[in-house]
């Protein structure tokens, strides 16, 4: 199947260490060339198999191919803007950007001037506890953290923030590691934010975590996934409060200071996190810290778990600080289903929207 209109070889000279646009590194000047047309289709037969996709028509197969190519030169330039990431074929490399955004982002950031309210609050910990703070830290080592979850193709981040949040609040009070429902949020919960009152939670349609909270705290609680199961996709609310498992006692957001972040983040449990996804439909590994990413538009809902460096980067001149985030798009994403993401220069706008929770059963 010819696709030359579609894919422009590209040649790139990168000196020192990169990666190529397949994620696999190279070391030494190298040329970075996108598939050529030829290779194209074994790239995607691969595809195909490993992430078990399936197109009814031929003429479905033709497109999903031709966007396939489109993404294949997307993440080589996503490697050259982002060096110290790993970018190249993901299980999303066959949908448009619009598609990705619509069916795996959702995170509604009109709550962004509610959190603004708490931009000069007071600090969550001293400087002296800032200073005392572990040089890395991961909850999932503390059992506080459920195996990662997919949310399918629904808007639902957010509801996967939410509950992630909660699981590790429950965990710190209770001792208990239970696995919550988010399907619970997207059928029931329609909680608007305080101020943009259009800026309201709306299943696969996108929502926003403080406004789930404050659901949570009205209703009464949240029941167990065993009890709620998911089903990525909006129904007719089945909650019942005989089967609560967890309530909402309170909650907070944390200051634009990703000092505080992590003092929040190991005094509080796991946090409720937006941030820019711009770069991560194409991430495969290693810690992203793009050269360019708006921090303004936040659109996607992550539970940030840990916080760690990387390894000596020639290209970065130093180790790498890093957040560890908790997604929502199954373990065959990123590493393992997590994404690291630098720290301590509030890249795609990892410390706008931060949120922690509290919880008692």
């Amino acid at each position: 199947m010819a696709l030359a209109a579609h894919v422009i070889p590209v040649l790139l000279f990168l000196l020192s260490c990169t990666v190529d646009a397949l994620g696999r590194q190279t070391v030494g000047p190298t040329i970075l060339q996108v598939t050529a047309p030829r290779h194209l289709e074994n790239e995607f037969q691969s595809f195909i198999r490993r992430y078990g996709k399936q197109y009814a028509h031929p003429d479905e197969y033709a497109h999903r191919l031709r966007v396939f190519a489109q993404n294949i030169a997307r993440a080589a330039e996503h490697q050259l803007l982002d060096p110290t990431a790993k970018h190249g074929i993901t299980p999303f490399s066959d949908l448009t950007e619009e598609e990705f955004e619509t069916q795996f982002l959702g995170l509604r950031a009109g709550g962004m001037e509610d959190v603004r309210q708490f931009a000069n609050q007071p600090p969550i910990v001293s400087q002296e506890e800032v200073q005392s703070l572990p040089k890395s830290f991961d909850w999932r080592e503390k059992g506080a953290v459920t195996d990662v979850k997919m949310q399918g193709t629904c808007g639902s981040c957010w509801a996967f923030s939410t509950t992630g949040a909660i699981e590790g609040a429950n965990y710190i009070a209770t001792g208990k590691l239970l696995n919550l429902s988010e399907q619970q949020l997207i059928d029931c919960d329609h909680e608007c934010d305080a101020i943009e009152k259009t800026a309201c939670d709306n299943g696969c349609g996108g929502g926003l975590m403080t406004n789930a909270y404050k659901y949570l705290i009205k209703a009464g609680g949240l029941m167990e996934e065993k009890d709620y199961p998911y089903a990525g996709k909006q129904g007719q609310c089945k909650f019942d409060k005989n089967k609560i498992a967890v309530k909402v006692s309170n909650f907070t957001n944390i200051p634009f200071n990703e000092d505080q972040i992590m003092g929040a983040l190991v005094k509080h449990g796991p946090l409720a996190v937006g941030l820019n996804a711009i770069f991560m439909q194409t991430y495969v590994g290693g810690v992203s810290c793009p050269l360019i990413c708006p921090k303004r538009w936040l659109n996607h809902g992550v539970l940030l778990v840990g916080y760690g460096s990387h390894g000596f980067s020639i290209l970065r001149l130093g180790y790498k600080q890093y957040w560890l985030i908790k997604n929502s798009w199954g373990a065959k994403w990123g590493e393992n289903g997590y994404y690291k993401l630098c720290r301590g220069h509030n890249i795609c706008g990892i410390d706008s929207m931060v949120s922690a929770v509290a919880a008692t059963p």
